[in-house]
């Protein structure tokens, strides 16, 4: 589905990411883990087109996004970013500006179709005609989940889509992105700082390391040794009630 190869950005000539490769499949949750300044957002940034990379490639289903225009990358990729600018509309018209890579001269009667697919599954029917000034933090997440979902992309990238949220919350939209990762066969790859979190709904882990990719991979790359060398930090992983659980237990010296 998508293959990093060796994969280059840089800042005002000082390198962020160094030759990261990996691939990833459909219906498959990557949690995108590293300290803050890594190079995370970046190479979220860098593989939807936003960040233009120093070199390497960034294929879909085989197929280079080289050259491709935002609007042809949009149907491929869903963003959300860290921070989304506020839109005061109803959720509906808030969601329906998503399939803005899809629009002709005007909307259609699919747009409209797809929009309401998409609150329907997302169980936001009964939000459709709030004002999104009315709504919670953990709703208005799901409204911006809700607006890259309608643009039908092949992988969802989202920069800590739980990091504002309460726990509550935390645990209802990772639930709920695992679920239309699946159901959807999406590529779903979200940045977390929350190692639990991460080894609870993920199946894939990718770490980064001073922009660079340190492993990629299933469970077994989540060692006490891969924290204690991507984040500084010693941990211990315990199964409690079969779900996963990081023990930090203090900083590297």
């Amino acid at each position: 589905m998508l293959k990093l190869d060796q994969l280059c950005f840089a800042f005002n000539g000082r390198p962020i990411l160094e030759d990261i490769s990996f691939r990833l499949g459909r219906g498959e949750m990557a949690a995108l883990l590293g300290v803050n300044g890594s190079g995370k957002s970046t190479l979220l940034k860098t593989i939807n087109g936003i960040l233009k990379p120093r070199k390497g490639t960034v294929l879909v289903e085989g197929v280079s996004l080289k050259g491709m225009s935002g609007k042809e990358i949009a149907r491929r990729i869903g963003y959300m970013p860290q921070k989304s600018g506020g839109v005061i509309c109803t959720v509906f018209d808030a969601v329906l500006l998503g399939r803005k890579p899809h629009f002709g001269r005007t909307v259609t009667p699919r747009d409209l179709e797809v929009v309401e697919d998409v609150l329907q599954r997302l169980g936001m029917e009964e939000l459709a005609l709030r004002e999104t000034t009315e709504l919670s933090g953990g709703e208005l997440q799901k409204v911006v989940i809700a607006r890259a979902l309608v643009q039908e992309p092949k992988i969802l990238l989202l920069d800590e889509p739980v990091n504002h949220l309460d726990v509550r919350n935390q645990l209802e939209t990772m639930s709920l992105l695992q679920e239309i990762t699946q159901e959807l066969n999406l590529l779903t790859i979200t940045v977390l700082h929350d190692l639990t979190i991460a080894l609870r709904y993920a199946d894939r882990f990718v770490l980064i390391k001073d922009g660079g990719l340190h492993a990629c991979g299933n469970r077994e790359v989540m060692t006490p040794g891969a924290i204690r060398e991507v984040f500084g930090m010693h941990a211990t992983i315990h199964d409690i009630d079969g779900i996963p659980v990081v023990l930090p237990l203090g900083s590297v010296q």
